[in-house]
């Protein structure tokens, strides 16, 4: 349709303007508030204590969402808030990876607060429009746009009825629309949902950033827990904001020098070693998918084996050789050298509402190939590349979706579910064509494609009530927890991830711990209190990357020469330096790795209150599946007989002369699992948190996080 037109049908509904002010050492000093019930648009100060509290990013999101919100607020509440902020750091282009944004929610998977970071230029863009955060709240009774338009100091509200809903249409409608020309089309920044999103529990939020050589707008998202089911239930269609003349000294830092010197280093590096490395620049992080398998750590039929001879259909070459596209520059913001954003241009699709239209995809990441692709074994890379493209522009989270349809096609082949209660859909493992119809029926609200897309905690109980399913076998087969889908790695052989995935706060997502390496590869974490440690330290350092706008990617995916031969390769060190460094370069403040870690365990305790308040965040909530531990099935156990048999004999010391599979397995089992409630306890001690998971007075009391409100709910629970 005609821009002239679909613009022509706009309503104005609000207008507010404002002076565009100048940030100082990485803050605006405010953030821009908006609920779409009232058609209300204010500025909010930001604070001191919010800045030596929270800092930023997630940490501003948690405290305004728990500001909004009452212990009985549901994700459809009007109430309920979706905050996107993207920190002091967010917006500087001297080194990678300074783009992301957080955004915040309480979710319509799990009922907690959820945060998921995310690229692109609108987090950026914002903050250099005047804001340090962007508040939604409220409901709107038709389908709205919200305009932020940072050169002329105007935000608006407008009714927006003709435009897309699909994400990959709509971004570019709308960086058309707002865009003066082709030039100024980089200025602006979009973020979207998708027709998925509004039927499911699993909506993304697509953000935008406009690549001038393909001449396309092309998609970063922030995917977990359904944010983008709360975006469309609000009815928010889109967020557009627009800012000209970017520069590197926009957040007008404390000293420009030490970011230039820091940046210059990194850069560098990226130069010479990545192609020595992870090759970051040519497949981004779909470059693991064949170590994943030669590790056995692939996620294969539902996180029932961790490879399979057919991954050499999907490794890293053939998207290479015969899909993304190289030489092009490929960071989703300004001077992001490691470059990982990788996309397959003019793909042809096969099916569904755009079948014969050729596309862009973004990607595929490797959680899109491992969950779209060996998890539901479709070992096809077309098929890959298809659901990972309707994934997206539908507004649907390629995790969540890889998983849970991976969970509904054991369920299928086990005779839990037949094909008269999927609609006809015969859900056997590799069979593309219904997956990819689970999710043409998601963006239509149709068929069983809405009861997958309700996600595995919701699925387990209809099975159970309705076709009178095993709920043990389900939990134990069920690859969710807290109502999160699992990410793609199978964690059986690594007890330290898998407290990586189940002691989170917001559900299994390898964003906090990723230690599968360190644990299970090169045993560097071999006691209870070694892995303790790692899983206080780790995931406070990844939550830091998430106060401060910052992708962990430069971080570890690429390392300097020498890192090997520190004391702590692990983390390496010089990396960490670097961002103390660049910290103080922006905000002045002269951090050390314990301020680092202080700074997180603020912000991280508080949403481990959040989610008690909303009563959830203790012991039994940290209880995973089974499958994430162990073999739940004889056939599992017997595809690594030989390693089940060996731990029996070495590490129980128990006698398998003559014993079945089956006394085999439940000796497995309970130590297991046994190993799992002691390392919960030593993590617990290690972060605080007494042993039903609740952080100690004493330990707020010394993050100076005693605060009236945090005291009221843990009290009782001491």
């Amino acid at each position: 349709m005609d821009i002239k037109v679909l613009r022509d049908n706009h309503k104005l509904l609000a207008e507010y303007k404002y002076e565009l002010g100048k940030i100082d050492k990485g803050y605006t000093g405010r953030s821009l508030f908006v609920n779409v019930s009232e058609n209300k648009i204010e500025s909010k100060p930001v604070s001191q204590m919010m800045k030596d509290k929270f800092v930023g990013g997630k940490g501003f999101g948690l405290w305004y969402l728990w500001n909004a919100t009452t212990p009985s607020t549901k994700w459809n509440d009007p109430e309920n808030e979706i905050i996107i902020c993207g920190g002091p750091v967010c917006g500087i282009t001297q080194y990678p990876g300074a783009g992301k944004s957080l955004v915040c929610s309480i979710s319509p998977a799990t009922d907690m607060p959820i945060d998921s970071n995310v690229g692109g230029y609108f987090g950026p863009l914002l903050k250099f429009s005047g804001w340090d955060a962007l508040e939604l709240q409220g409901k709107s009774e038709k389908d709205i746009i919200i305009v932020i338009d940072g050169n002329n100091g105007t935000v608006s509200i407008e009714e927006a009825p003709l435009e897309a809903v699909d994400g990959h249409v709509l971004g570019e409608q709308l960086t058309e629309m707002y865009a003066d020309n082709e030039e100024d089309k980089r200025n602006v920044a979009v973020v979207t949902a998708g027709s998925g999103a509004e039927h499911t529990r699993m909506g993304l939020l697509n953000f935008t950033f406009y690549d001038p050589r393909r001449k396309v707008a092309r998609l970063k998202q922030a995917g977990r827990g359904g944010i983008g089911t709360v975006f469309r239930d609000k009815k928010i269609k889109a967020l557009v904001v627009k800012f000209s003349s970017v520069k590197g000294d926009l957040n007008n830092p404390f000293d420009q020098g030490i970011l230039n010197r820091t940046g210059i280093k990194l850069h560098k590096e990226v130069h010479d070693l990545d192609p020595k490395q992870n090759n970051m620049r040519k497949i981004g992080t779909a470059n693991i998918i064949e170590v994943m398998d030669e590790y056995d750590l692939l996620p294969v039929m539902n996180y029932q084996y961790g490879s399979h001879p057919d991954t050499q259909k999907i490794k890293s070459t053939v998207f290479i050789d015969k899909y993304i596209t190289q030489g092009v520059q490929d960071g989703c913001w300004y001077g992001c050298s490691l470059a990982c954003a990788k996309a397959a241009d003019n793909f042809l699709l096969k099916t569904g509402p755009y079948k014969g239209h050729k596309v862009t995809v973004d990607g595929p990441e490797y959680e899109n190939a491992a969950g779209l692709g060996s998890n539901c074994a479709i070992f096809d890379p077309e098929g890959i590349l298809e659901l990972n493209f309707y994934c997206d522009t539908y507004g649907i989270d390629t995790i969540s979706f890889g998983t849970a349809t991976a969970f509904a096609m054991e369920c299928y082949e086990r005779g839990i579910i037949n094909k008269e209660i999927t609609g006809g859909l015969e859900l056997n493992f590799g069979n593309f064509y219904s997956a990819v119809e689970l999710l043409h029926q998601m963006s239509k609200g149709e068929g069983f494609g809405v009861v997958v897309g309700q996600g595995i905690h919701r699925m387990k109980k209809l099975f159970v009530e309705q076709y009178g399913a095993d709920a043990d076998f389900l939990f134990d087969i069920g690859m969710e927890q807290k109502g999160l889908e699992y990410s793609e790695y199978g964690s059986k052989e690594s007890l330290a991830q898998q407290g990586g995935y189940g002691l989170t706060n917001k559900g299994p997502q390898h964003d906090e711990a990723w230690l599968i390496f360190m644990d299970m590869v090169n045993n560097q974490i071999p006691t209870f209190e070694d892995k303790a440690e790692a899983l206080h330290y780790f995931p406070m350092f990844r939550t830091w990357f998430g106060l401060y706008g910052l992708c962990k990617l430069p971080w570890n995916d690429i390392a300097p020469a020498n890192n090997k031969f520190t004391s702590e390769p692990a983390k390496i060190p010089e990396h960490v330096q670097n961002y103390l460094d660049i910290v103080y370069g922006v905000t002045g403040k002269r951090l050390g790795t314990d301020d680092m870690v202080r700074e997180s365990e603020r912000v991280y305790n508080f949403q481990r209150i959040f989610n008690i308040r909303l009563g959830k965040g203790l012991r039994e909530n940290d209880k995973t599946p089974y499958r994430s531990m162990g073999p739940v099935t004889k056939e599992e156990y017997e595809s690594r007989q030989e390693r089940y048999d060996t731990q029996l004999k070495e590490k129980i010391g128990y006698d398998i002369t003559g014993k079945t599979t089956e006394e085999k397995m439940s000796v497995l089992r309970s130590y297991r699992e046994d190993q799992y409630e002691k390392l919960t306890d030593a993590v617990y001690k290690r972060r605080g948190w007494n042993s039903n998971g609740v952080p100690t007075i004493e330990h707020l009391k010394e993050l100076g996080m005693d605060m009236p409100e945090l005291i009221e709910v843990v009290r009782g629970l001491q």
